[in-house]
């Protein structure tokens, strides 16, 4: 509960470009539109990459962030099998990202070493797909079944695939169908803007 919002803590220490910076703003932006329509948007919240102790620049990761920060509100665990690229606006449109070829191979050669399990894949935007050029490896792994890339073009697709629960469609009254993530998340700020108000009585 609070009012200080999305803090990225790359930003406050100085170790973020501005193009990383721009795309941490970008959630709360798609946060408001979905969540703070009939109420303040009061919370507090920190995201940063743990042990990293050099600058990070570009967007790519928006979209990550924001699966995570919407998981944390919705208190609903996210497939850790899969990994997450794609740069996201406010309006919860996925965007495409430079280096996907090079990512998809980066993970995979991760799970190769780990052992392939059939969970594992990855997450991208469906702008991108037209972009890869994988390797015999990849390409083999996925028509067997032992590696997923899916293309998204929206947040509620990505939350779909990583908690395997219905993100949901606000109504005409701004709610969410029950149950649903985004009705999880909803209910949270709701919670945190009641309380916020009590509090300052």
């Amino acid at each position: 509960m609070g009012q200080e919002g999305l803090v990225n803590i790359e930003t406050e220490t100085e170790m973020s470009g501005s193009i990383h910076s721009k795309g941490v703003l970008t959630l709360t932006g798609y946060l408001g539109s979905m969540f703070a329509q009939d109420k303040p948007l009061c919370f507090n919240a920190r995201v940063t990459f743990e042990q990293l102790y050099e600058g990070v620049e570009g967007d790519s990761a928006s979209s990550a962030e924001l699966y995570a920060l919407i998981s944390s509100l919705a208190e609903v665990p996210i497939n850790q099998a899969l990994a997450v690229t794609g740069s996201v606006n406010q309006n919860g449109e996925i965007q495409p990202i430079g280096g996907v070829t090079e990512k998809v191979e980066g993970f995979f050669g991760v799970c190769q070493a780990r052992g392939l399990t059939g969970e594992q894949g990855v997450i991208i935007p469906a702008q991108n797909i037209d972009n890869l050029m994988l390797n015999q490896e990849v390409v083999q792994a996925v028509e067997k079944g032992l590696f997923h890339i899916y293309g998204i073009t929206r947040v509620e697709q990505g939350v779909e695939i990583l908690t395997q629960i219905t993100a949901g469609e606000m109504d005409n009254e701004g709610n969410y169908p029950e149950g649903t993530v985004f009705d999880l998340v909803n209910r949270k700020l709701t919670a945190y803007a009641q309380g916020l108000t009590g509090f300052y009585k």
